[in-house]
């Protein structure tokens, strides 16, 4: 192990139970166990169960808190809430972008507001000092207190269908817990002292803040609490989920899930190029004609006018093969110009094709013995404007591959399913 690499208070769990374990984000995080294949198709199928404490906390508090997000953050928090676009408020939480001044990403973040004055920002593994020096820069003397909480709190996300079910049996008290839970919003909280107005208590009497959310684009929840508490609740959820078919996940199904969802990972489909001309036009505040921004933010002017100079599109291909990041994939047209590069080149191994159709293991139309095979799926950026439904080619040093430019990859999601559903 590397003196660099951090490690998770799961870490021991992970390698005796034999993961493949590989450094992310300055940690050591598990692979895969047995299977990706397996894991990934567990989420969608039945549920699976992911440590992400790697993931770095910032508390933000104080009576001009939300003044320093707004001026910060891309989601414009006075209308952000839904389709009728409500303020954010307490329980409920909203992704977007902390960017520079020239538009460019710093990090991508989940906001969350516990309190009229108490915020949490979520960012990625090793960001917590940027992002924390960056709102530091923009506070302006105001009064707002910014607390990095990265390596204090444990975090796992248990994802998937079963998910429900398997949180009824190790909450105190499940049928208040998940009684209106829509996605995107939380109940609870990882401090004892915090005032929330919703507590959420394990059976064994332990604390968490319990999330809507997740990184896989299926229905599912994110479990924060005090590190001492993570390896119990860690065990808890494995022993409550035997019987509905929870399986342990590595880094490697979270990849290939976010990808099917068309979910960025930052860094690698969002980062140091302007953060506009995406498939995450959500995390923007556009007016209704998309004309301009309903708010000024930190980077806002250097997005619009729109200069139009690099484009990023989700693809899927006609099989599982993919290009290799390691080989510095391109982009090419029909006329075998190169045009861009592939940001993410993943294989979704839940969905394949029938006739000019894609279907998910999970579809309920899907045709009689349907058995998918896998479709490579990702991001590209390029510099030309491309139309759904364009064909373009990813090249590599060993192969090339025809893929279409595409709005969605993976069909009947259930992310947004209403909980009494998946009850």
């Amino acid at each position: 192990m590397e003196k660099s690499n951090k490690t998770t208070p799961l870490y021991s769990w992970h390698v005796a139970k034999g993961a493949t374990m590989s450094a992310f984000g300055g940690y050591l995080m598990p692979l895969w166990y047995a299977s990706a294949k397996e894991e990934h198709l567990a989420v969608i199928t039945a549920a699976g169960l992911f440590d992400t404490s790697h993931m770095a906390v910032l508390s933000v508090d104080g009576t001009e808190a939300r003044d320093l997000l707004q001026e910060t953050f891309t989601q414009n928090l006075e209308a952000c809430v839904g389709s009728a676009k409500s303020p954010l408020s307490a329980g409920r939480c909203v992704y977007g972008a902390f960017l520079n001044e020239a538009g460019e990403v710093i990090d991508d973040s989940i906001i969350y507001q516990s309190g009229s004055d108490a915020y949490m920002a979520v960012v990625n593994a090793g960001m917590g000092e940027a992002i924390g020096r960056h709102l530091s820069e923009h506070s302006h003397d105001r009064q707002a207190t910014i607390t990095d909480r990265t390596d204090r709190l444990g975090k796992v996300d248990l994802q998937g269908p079963m998910a429900a079910k398997i949180l009824t049996k190790i909450l105190a008290d499940p049928t208040k817990v998940l009684d209106r839970m829509p996605y995107f919003s939380f109940k609870g909280h990882f401090d004892p002292a915090a005032a929330v107005m919703d507590r959420v208590i394990l059976k064994n009497g332990t604390p968490i803040l319990l999330s809507r959310t997740g990184y896989t684009g299926e229905f599912g929840f994110e479990i924060f609490t005090d590190q001492q508490h993570l390896l119990s609740l860690w065990e808890m959820l494995l022993e409550a989920g035997s019987s509905y078919g929870l399986t342990v996940c590595g880094l490697a199904a979270r990849d290939s899930l976010r990808a099917g969802a068309v979910l960025p990972l930052s860094h690698q489909d969002i980062g140091p190029w302007r953060f506009i001309n995406h498939p995450w036009q959500f995390a923007l505040p556009f007016n209704e004609d998309h004309s301009g921004f309903t708010k000024s933010f930190t980077g806002s002017q250097a997005l619009l006018p729109d200069k139009g100079s690099e484009y990023t599109y989700a693809f899927v291909g006609q099989d599982l093969r993919k290009v290799s990041s390691a080989d510095d994939p391109v982009v090419l047209d029909a006329h075998n110009k190169e045009i861009g590069k592939v940001l993410t080149c993943a294989t979704d191994m839940a969905i394949g094709r029938a006739g000019d159709r894609i279907y998910s293991i999970a579809s309920p139309d899907k045709p009689d013995g349907f058995t998918p095979k896998g479709l490579c799926c990702g991001f590209i950026k390029v510099n030309t404007e491309l139309s759904v439904g364009h064909t373009v080619q990813l090249k590599d040093k060993r192969r090339r591959l025809s893929v279409t430019i595409v709005n969605d990859v993976r069909p009947h999601r259930t992310a947004r399913k209403p909980l009494r559903e998946m009850m």
